[in-house]
């Protein structure tokens, strides 16, 4: 199948060429064509798959054929959880709008209001915004959607997880009912299910990969290390195997600037991107890290699903997500459009809760491999996600034993929690004698 047969204009094919690509992704090959026809679409699939050209691409070839819009007017409105996703969907479209007579922009926080005021006075054929700001532009009545065709919520699920529910109800309400909606997500939850009710009508359902999967070009694997020397194992990759550019997933906003600082110390030039950032900050060290101008760009989940780099090799992640779902839109960074990538995890043994987590979410036991000279004092315990049935079997013998030997003690772990069960109580004798029949 080709870009051709799917009914797009001669304009954005010639945009497509000119980017070199020939071939959509199955994403693509299945909503273009249902967008075209004017239906609603609820599209799910894994990160680096295509989401963002699969409903730009339709939509700039509906737009074309529209009137301009008016004063203050969007025809249509993207939303997106975060300023980095925000820019590259605005980038995304002007790629392939080029050749179009068609007028877009981007809102988000962080940065003066007054110059977004001023490119939406004319109105545009195409705004793409963060909940957030939006809101302040309407409330204003800097932005009003009575001319919208067309609404689109990218990455539904993570603006749920970041508290966004309540302003998108909001932004919902304001718009005119007759409108296509377009729901686009990584992941279908049962609340974003609740949520489409309300905003789409007999919507095709696309679901090009099963749930929470991870790509198979993305290679996988964790090196168990003490937490205390996970800054030096890190340095230590990186002039072993000579990486140029890394993407570096931190925890936390304070713990990315120290990362940075204990990299720099070893020669390795590194930027951090976080909440804490200025917008400008942030945009800079992202152009920075895109040209090659440092090697490592260490991050917070907040930009997770905002980074689009082409090629990207290798992705870190130096602490583990407290949200296993986060995993997965980490390393969907690297691997993206069918090439090669790999992740690479540095697992400290209080995140076991954390990594078996991940395992389970992704259906596999993640490959484990120590580093010469960072062998970890505290081991990471062995997963047992594959062990369900021998764990079964297992508890199976060890009740018949118990039935048929009186001498059996209980094990350290039942004296720790019948200690904490009596800790209050008075002592009771027989709390570390073997259960008698009855």
């Amino acid at each position: 199948m080709s870009f051709e047969s799917l009914g797009l204009s001669a304009d954005i094919l010639k945009a497509l060429n000119k980017k070199g690509y020939s071939k959509p992704s199955p994403i693509q090959a299945q909503a273009i064509p249902a967008i075209l026809k004017g239906r609603d679409v609820m599209a799910a699939a894994q990160t680096g798959t295509g989401k963002t050209a699969g409903f730009t691409l339709p939509i700039l070839d509906i737009l074309a054929k529209g009137k301009q819009p008016s004063t203050k007017q969007a025809r249509t409105l993207i939303i997106t959880p975060t300023r980095e996703l925000a820019a590259q969907i605005l980038e995304s479209v002007e790629t392939y709008g080029k050749f179009l007579n068609l007028s877009s922009t981007v809102v988000f926080g962080g940065v003066k209001i007054n110059p977004q005021i001023k490119r939406l006075q004319k109105g545009v054929d195409i705004l793409v915004a963060t909940p957030g700001r939006l809101l302040d532009l309407h409330h204003q009545g800097e932005v009003r959607f009575d001319e919208l065709e067309v609404l689109v919520l990218d990455e539904a699920d993570r603006m749920l997880d970041m508290g966004f529910i309540h302003d998108i109800r909001k932004i919902l309400s304001y718009l005119p009912s007759q409108r296509q909606n377009l729901l686009f997500s990584a992941t279908f939850s049962n609340e974003i299910r609740k949520l489409a009710k309300t905003m789409v009508n007999d919507p095709v359902e696309i679901s090009v990969t099963p749930r929470n999967t991870t790509a198979d070009t993305v290679k996988q694997w964790i090196v168990p290390v003490d937490k205390k020397r996970k800054a030096d194992l890190l340095a230590a990759l990186t002039h072993k195997h000579d990486w140029e550019q890394v993407l570096v997933f931190s925890r936390t906003k304070h713990g990315a600037d120290r990362l940075v600082k204990q990299l720099d110390k070893k020669q390795i030039t590194a930027v951090a991107i976080h909440g804490n950032k200025s917008q400008n900050a942030r945009t800079r060290a992202l152009a920075s890290f895109k040209k090659n101008g440092v090697r490592v760009l260490v991050a917070t989940d907040i930009a997770a699903r905002g980074l689009d780099i082409n090629q990207l090799p290798q992705v870190v992640n130096f602490d583990l997500p407290n949200v296993p779902e986060d995993y997965v839109h980490r390393i969907g960074r690297t691997g993206r459009a069918g090439k090669a990538g790999q992740a690479i995890s540095l697992v400290s043994a209080d995140e076991i809760k954390q990594l078996r987590d991940i395992e389970r979410l992704i259906g596999k036991v993640l490959e484990r491999r120590l580093e010469d000279d960072f062998e970890p004092d505290h081991d990471v315990p062995a997963s047992n996600l594959n062990l369900d049935v021998k764990k079964s079997s297992r508890s199976k013998t060890t009740s018949f034993k118990k039935k048929s030997s009186g001498n059996r003690k209980p094990t350290s772990k039942t004296n720790f929690r019948n200690r904490n069960k009596n800790k209050n109580k008075k002592p009771n004798k027989s709390v570390n004698r073997p259960n008698k029949k009855k």
